[in-house]
Order: C-alpha cells, then structure tokens, then sequence
C-alpha cells in the first residue's frame, strides 16, 4: 500500500505543477483510479492562488488511461471578487489522460438558509465489524469498506468506505480521493459477470466548506436509473459519520457488456 501523502511528498515539482508516478497498487486496470487523480489534481489546482477559499465544485473529464510517470500542472482560469476558477491537467506519456476545472468560493451573506438533503440512511461500521479491504495490486487495497448488506435497488450501491492511510491530507484531498470509491452503479446489472467499466467524467459539489468525520468514514451512494447503449447516468452522495450531508454528484460511464 502506497499512502496518497507519501505520492504527494515525494513528488518532483516542476513549473506550475509536479510529476509523479503512479503507483501499481493505485492502478483500476490499466488507469489510475480516478479518486487518485482527482487528489493528485486538486492539491495541483491549491498551489496557484493563495488563500484561496474553500472548494466548492469540481468538473472532472476522465480523457484516458493514467499510469507510470505523470505530470499534474494547474492554471488559473479566473479569479473574481468571491470565486476562483482553476484548471488541473494530468499527462501521460500517453497523452492528456484527465482535466479537471476546480471552482472555490468564499461563503456569502445570504438571506437564504434552506437544507433539505437527506441525511445519511444508516449508521456508520461498528467496533469489530467485518470490514473489507482489497487486494495489495489494486486501487481498492488502499481503503477499507464496510457493506451494510440493506436492500438497494437493483443499480445502487451504498457503502462506508475509508482511507487506510489519511494522516497528512487536506480534508478536500481525501474528499476527493474517496468520493469515487464504489464501482459503477450500473455494474450490478452485468450480474457477476466480468466486463470492463469507464467513467467519462464527474460533477461532484462540495456542501461543506471543511468536511471531517470520525474514524475515517464516510458513506458512499450511488444510483443509476438509465443505462443503455453502453452508457449510463449515475448520481451520487457523501456523507461524514454524523449522517451529515457533505456532497452531491453525478458521474457518466461507459460498459462495455
């Protein structure tokens, strides 16, 4: 196992960003996760501006495969009066693999106070509980996952899910590293099948300006109500172990079965 802060401070910087390697045991096939990516890109994207205010959005375009030796550079597209715009782009020796537009915004005097998401349904892992962790050669031996076995539909996953590594990491960093974690909710249709599986992008926006939890944990959703074509539209949710609501997504994804 490859902590995501050992990657980060052993990364070689160069201008405007840092290279790096990825890891074998970060690899989902033949790309790096994409939670990875999107930690590496984001911590790019907190290096061009000082101060800048909390994240609140992302826009993530999956271009193409990630492996071996990368660069992650970032730029500022734009910096208002409240909101920064900045853009993270990772390449390969294979080329452009990930492109992402990170948008922070410093909180505003509103008159507005509405909150109607929905708090998490279940209760986080209790002590001893029967935790699952993934092979040493893949993505998923860097978290631990706890499945509460309730009934979900028949494309939705629900799941605590962690880091096994966190110490060192800017809340957002693991925010973003983990808000990927399940595997599509439309690969529950193959039904046990073997099939290859590619998200094209992720909208993922942030409810709280310092998201924490305890433990680690944080419960993962995800439910697609469409799939066809080889694509499908999923939405998703993270919550802390509060049950608090701490961001909405949607995600694209293209299966090849």
């Amino acid at each position: 196992m490859t902590p995501l802060a050992d990657i980060l401070a052993t990364a070689t910087p160069i201008d405007g960003g840092f290279r790096t390697a990825i890891p074998a045991d970060w690899l989902q096939g033949r790309t790096a996760y994409g939670g990875l990516s999107s930690a590496l890109a984001l911590h790019a994207a907190m290096q061009v501006e000082p101060d800048l205010p909390p994240l609140r959005s992302a826009q993530v375009a999956f271009i193409g495969p990630l492996s071996g030796d990368i660069a992650v550079t970032a730029i500022k597209l734009r910096r208002g009066r409240n909101a920064a715009f900045i853009q993270s782009d990772i390449v390969s020796d294979a080329g452009l693999g990930y492109r992402a537009t990170f948008i922070f915004m410093a909180p505003l005097a509103s008159r507005i106070d509405h909150d109607e998401a929905p708090r998490a349904p279940i209760a986080p892992p209790p002590d001893g509980a029967d935790l699952y962790t993934g092979p040493d050669n893949f993505f998923t031996g860097n978290f631990n996952f706890f499945d509460p076995k309730a009934a979900r539909g028949k494309a939705e996953w629900l799941r605590w899910v962690r880091l096994r590594a966190r110490d060192g990491l800017h809340p957002m960093t693991e925010v973003m590293a983990i808000g990927d974690g399940l595997p599509p909710a439309a690969f529950k249709l193959i039904e046990g099948q073997q099939a290859p599986v590619s998200s094209l992008n992720w909208q993922i926006n942030l409810l709280s300006p310092e998201p924490r939890t305890d433990d680690g944990w944080w419960l993962l959703h995800a439910i697609s109500d469409q799939a066809r074509d080889g694509g499908a539209s999923q939405r998703m949710a993270i919550w802390n172990a509060a049950g608090e609501p701490i961001a909405e997504a949607m995600q694209a994804v293209a299966i090849f079965a």
